[in-house]
C-alpha cells in the first residue's frame, strides 16, 4: 500500500464537474492499494495516517500535533497509479496495483478505518476520472509505505 499524505490548508475533488469531497485544513490522501495488500496494511497505514505529527502546535512551527488533535478533515483519493513502473519502456506498467474488485473493497476498508476516528471523511469517487485541486500547506508531502 502506497499513500501520498499531504498537509493541507484545503482541498477538493471533482467528477463530472461536481464536487464529490472537499475538506478544509487537514491531509489530503492519495491511495494505491498493492496486488498483495490485506487488512494488516490497511490497519497500518489508518492508525499512520491519522497519528504522524504533521501540524504545528500553537506555539512553534514545530510539529507536534496529528490530524486528530487538530481535529481536522481527510479526504481520500485512490490512485493505482501509484504502482505505476516506469522502469522500462514509454508506457507504465501497472502489474503490482491490485485488480480493480480487490482494490475497491480494500479502498473502501481503509476509508471505514479512518472514519472509525470521528473526523470528517470525504472521498474521492472510486476509479472514475477525478479533477483534484490541492491547496498544499507548507508544502508538506510524504510518502507512506507498507
Amino acid at each position: 500500500m502506497r499513500v501520498v499524505i499531504q498537509r493541507v490548508k484545503s482541498s477538493q475533488v471533482r467528477v463530472d464537474g461536481e464536487i464529490v469531497g472537499k475538506i478544509d485544513r487537514g491531509l489530503n490522501l492519495l491511495v494505491g492499494i498493492c496486488a498483495t495488500d490485506t487488512e494488516k496494511e490497511l490497519d497500518w497505514m489508518a492508525r499512520k495516517c491519522l497519528e504522524l505529527r504533521l501540524f504545528p502546535d500553537d506555539d512553534s512551527d514545530r510539529w507536534q500535533k496529528s490530524v486528530q488533535e487538530i481535529n481536522g478533515e481527510i479526504l481520500v483519493i485512490s490512485q493505482f497509479t501509484l504502482y505505476g513502473d516506469c522502469r522500462k519502456g514509454r508506457r507504465p506498467s501497472f502489474d503490482q496495483s491490485a485488480n480493480p474488485c480487490v482494490a475497491e473493497n480494500l479502498y473502501n476498508s481503509f476509508v471505514e478505518k479512518l472514519r472509525a476516528s470521528k473526523l470528517r471523511i470525504e472521498t474521492g469517487k472510486f476509479g472514475a476520472m477525478m479533477e483534484v485541486e490541492i491547496i498544499n500547506d507548507g508544502p508538506v508531502t510524504l510518502i507512506l509505505e507498507r
